[in-house]
C-alpha cells in the first residue's frame, strides 16, 4: 500500500454493503446487477446520473460472433491482429467465447437490437472485422439502448444507487484488504458532502481518462479516477501507453476542445469512403481493408495525408448513402452533423483523429481481479489483456459484459464475506491537490507531447511539463509559484488527469517502438525482440513511478481475492 490519499474532509456519513460497484456503464450495471441477483447486498456509486457514462455515447454497436458462419476463432483472430501481437491469447479466447452467450443474455435483460423482417440480429461490420458481427440498436445509438435497458433493470431490482458522487480513494483493513471506498455527493440528495461505502469488495468500472487530451470522444467525466483511485491504493496498472484515437471524429476546427461528436466506423463499414480535399481516396493501398483497417492504422493515414498536405482535417465521403439510408441507419451522426452546420448527405464530412478509447488501466486476471485483495476492474478501466496494442472496433461493450459476469461469479463463490474494519494507512500521505485552472495546461501538454504524433523529443518535453505541474503542487505550497487547491471536485479530478497523464508519458517514452496505437516517429519500426512485452506502474510511496517489463505477453498473476471471515450470525 502506498499510504497516498487525496486531500479530502472525513466521512461525515457511512453505509455498508457486501458489494460496492463504481460506475453504471454496461460493465458496472451489468456486474452490478449480477451480484444482487446472487443474494449480495449491492450499492452502485456513478459520478452523474445513471445513464450519463461512456456507454450510451456508443455508437456502432457491440461485436460477437452472432451471425451464420461466423465463429469465436474468427473472433480471435481478427482481435489477435488488431492488438498487434500484444495480447493475451487466453484473455482474448474467453471474450469470444463467452460473448454470444453474454449478449443474448443482455438481450434478455431487455436490450432491443435492430433485426431484419425474418427477425434476426442485424449485423454490420466494422474496422479490422473479416465479417459482419457487429450488433447495433437504433440504428447508431447502441450504447444509448443498453444504457437505458441496464438502468431501467437496475431501478426494477431496486438496488440502491449513489448518483453525483465521485469517487476519492480506497479503504482498506489492517491487512491491506478492500473495506470499501470515500466519496464524494454532490447536490442535495440523501447523502451528501463527503462519506464512505463500507464494503469487502469494490468494483470499478469507472470508464476511461479521454479528458486527459484537449479533444477527446469521451464525455466530460472521463477523468481517469479509476486509475487513480487504483494507483494510490498500490494496484499495479498496465498498457496505458495505448490510447486509441478514433480515426473519425467531427472536426470542430483547431482549436476545439472537450467531447468531439463521433461518426461511427460503422458509416465506413457501411461503404464510406475516405478522402482527401480532392476527392482522393488515400487509404487504397495501405491495407487490405482500406478504409476498414484497425484503427491505428487508419489514423495513422489520415494523419500522414494531414502532414503531407498541410491539413487540418480529412473528409469522410458517405454521399451515395442518400437520405433515406442516413435518416434510417445512422440519425444520431445525421443531427450531430447538421448541429454544427453539415449535412453527410449533400457533402462530405470533415474529420480528424481524436482520443477515444484506453486500451490499458488496471491490470486484472480473467476474474477481473486486481493486484489489491478485494478490488477488482471491468471495462474501460481495466486491462485484461484483451486489446492489447489497439483495440478492435466494438469489442469494449463486449468486454465490460463479458468481464463483469465473471467478476460477479468470482465474488459469488467467494462469499460471504465481512469487511474488515478500515484502518489508517501505516504512514499516511495526503497527496496535494492541483488547482483546477491547470486542468486545460495539462490538457494541451498532453494533446502536443502525447498524441497521436510521439517522439522522444515531444515526450520529454510533456514529462519535464507534467512534472513541473507535479512539483509545483508537492514542494512549491508555500513559494509564491504553489498551485495547491482546495479540496473540491475540480481539484480532485485535475488531480487524477495529472496521475494518469505522468503514467502514460511515462510509458510511453519507455517503449521505444511504434506499435498498434502507440506511434513513435523516431522508432516508427515494431519491434518484437524487444517490446512484445507489457509495461507495468505502480505508484511508490514517494509519490515516484515504478516501471517494470513483463518477460512476455503474459502478466504475472495478480494477487487472488483473498476470502475473509464470514459474516457473525445476525441475532
Amino acid at each position: 500500500m502506498t499510504g497516498i490519499r487525496l486531500n479530502a474532509p472525513a466521512p461525515g456519513w457511512a453505509i455498508d454493503a457486501d458489494v460496492v460497484v463504481v460506475g453504471s456503464g454496461v460493465a458496472g450495471l451489468t456486474a452490478a446487477l449480477r451480484c444482487a441477483a446472487e443474494g449480495m447486498s449491492t450499492v452502485v456509486v456513478t459520478k452523474a446520473r445513471l445513464d450519463d457514462g461512456s456507454t450510451r455515447w456508443a455508437q456502432g454497436g457491440i461485436a460477437a460472433a452472432l451471425g451464420e458462419g461466423d465463429t469465436p476463432e474468427q473472433h480471435l483472430d481478427d482481435t489477435l491482429v488488431a492488438g498487434a501481437g500484444l495480447c493475451d491469447e487466453e484473455a482474448v479466447r474467453t471474450l469470444v467465447t463467452e460473448g454470444p452467450g453474454a449478449v443474448r443474455r443482455l438481450i434478455a435483460t431487455g436490450a432491443h437490437f435492430d433485426t431484419s423482417d425474418a427477425g434476426e440480429i442485424e449485423l454490420t461490420r466494422e474496422g479490422g472485422h473479416h465479417r459482419r458481427r457487429i450488433a447495433h440498436a437504433g440504428g447508431d445509438a447502441t450504447g444509448a439502448e443498453i444504457s437505458r435497458a441496464l438502468v431501467e433493470a437496475v431501478r426494477d431490482a431496486g438496488l440502491r444507487t449513489i448518483e453525483n458522487a465521485l469517487v476519492l480513494d480506497l479503504l482498506t483493513d489492517a491487512e491491506g484488504r478492500t473495506a470499501g471506498i470515500t466519496l464524494h455527493v454532490m447536490g442535495e440528495g440523501q447523502h451528501d458532502g463527503v462519506g464512505a461505502v463500507h464494503a469487502p469488495t469494490v468494483v470499478l468500472a469507472t470508464g476511461g481518462m479521454g479528458q486527459v487530451f484537449s479533444a477527446t470522444t469521451n464525455p466530460a467525466v472521463s477523468t481517469g479516477d479509476g486509475v487513480a483511485l487504483a494507483l494510490r491504493a498500490g494496484a499495479e496498472v498496465s498498457d496505458l501507453e495505448f490510447v486509441q484515437f478514433h480515426p473519425t471524429v467531427l472536426f470542430l476546427g483547431v482549436d476545439s476542445e472537450g467531447q468531439q461528436p463521433l461518426v461511427s466506423e460503422a458509416v465506413r463499414g457501411e461503404g464510406a469512403h475516405l478522402v482527401d480535399a480532392s476527392g482522393t481516396r488515400f487509404m487504397l493501398g495501405q491495407h487490405e481493408l482500406a478504409e476498414l483497417a484497425p484503427r491505428d492504422i487508419v489514423a495513422k493515414g489520415i494523419m500522414r495525408r494531414m502532414q503531407e498536405q498541410g491539413a487540418a482535417h480529412m473528409y469522410l465521403d458517405a454521399r451515395h448513402f442518400g437520405a433515406e439510408m442516413w435518416a434510417s441507419r445512422f440519425p444520431t451522426i445525421l443531427a450531430a452533423c447538421r448541429a454544427h452546420g453539415i449535412d453527410p448527405v449533400t457533402e462530405p464530412i470533415p474529420v480528424a483523429p481524436a482520443a477515444h478509447y484506453a486500451s490499458g488501466g488496471v491490470r486484472t486476471d480473467l476474474h477481473g481481479r486486481s493486484t489489491v485483495p478485494g478490488l477488482y476492474a471491468c471495462g474501460e478501466v481495466a486491462c485484461t489483456g484483451v486489446h492489447g496494442a489497439n483495440r478492435l472496433a466494438s469489442n469494449s461493450l463486449l468486454e465490460g459484459l463479458v468481464f463483469a459476469e465473471r467478476i460477479a461469479a468470482d465474488i459469488a463463490s467467494r462469499a460471504p464475506l465481512r469487511a474488515g474494519a478500515p484502518a489508517a494507512p501505516a504512514t499516511p500521505s495526503v497527496l496535494p491537490l492541483i488547482a483546477p485552472e491547470t486542468r486545460a495546461e495539462i490538457q494541451r501538454i498532453m494533446s502536443h507531447g502525447a498524441g497521436v504524433l510521439r517522439s522522444a523529443e515531444s515526450l520529454t518535453a510533456a514529462a519535464a511539463a507534467l512534472d513541473a505541474v507535479h512539483r509545483d503542487a508537492v514542494e512549491g505550497r508555500n513559494g509564491s509559484a504553489a498551485k495547491t487547491a482546495e479540496p473540491g471536485v475540480e481539484s480532485w479530478e485535475t488531480s487524477n488527469l495529472l496521475c494518469v497523464a505522468r503514467v502514460l508519458t511515462t510509458a510511453a517514452l519507455r517503449r521505444e517502438e511504434t506499435r498498434g496505437c502507440h506511434w513513435r516517429e523516431d522508432r516508427p519500426e515494431r519491434d518484437d525482440a524487444q517490446w512484445r512485452r507489457h509495461l507495468v506502474v505502480r505508484l511508490a510511496p514517494d509519490r515516484s513511478l515504478v516501471v517494470s517489463r513483463t518477460e512476455n505477453t503474459a502478466f504475472a498473476p495478480t494477487v487472488p481475492a483473498v476470502p475473509v471471515a464470514p459474516r457473525e450470525p445476525q441475532p
